[in-house]
C-alpha cells in the first residue's frame, strides 16, 4: 500500500476505534476494558491476513467498507 493509503486508512480506523470505544463486549483477558483500535486493527489482519500497511492499493475500498461493516457490528 502507498504510503498515503496507509496513512488514509489509519485515521479510518482511528475513527472507528473511537466509535467503538466502550461497545465492545467485556472479556476476561481484557478486565480493564478492550482497546477498540487494536480490536480494528486484529480484525483487519484476520481478515486479509496481512497487517493493514500491506494491503495492496486495489483492497483499499474493500478495507473501508469492512471497516465500516466492524463499527456496525461490534463483536
Amino acid at each position: 500500500m502507498t504510503p498515503e493509503n496507509s496513512q488514509k486508512l489509519w485515521k479510518i480506523i482511528q475513527e472507528a476505534g473511537d466509535y467503538l470505544a466502550g461497545q465492545l463486549p467485556e472479556h476476561p483477558n481484557h478486565p480493564k476494558g478492550r482497546n477498540s483500535y487494536a480490536h480494528v486493527a486484529q480484525c483487519i489482519k484476520n481478515k486479509f491476513n496481512v497487517s493493514y500497511k500491506y494491503i495492496p492499493d486495489e483492497k483499499f475500498d474493500e478495507v473501508k467498507r469492512y471497516i465500516e461493516f466492524l463499527k456496525q457490528n461490534p463483536r
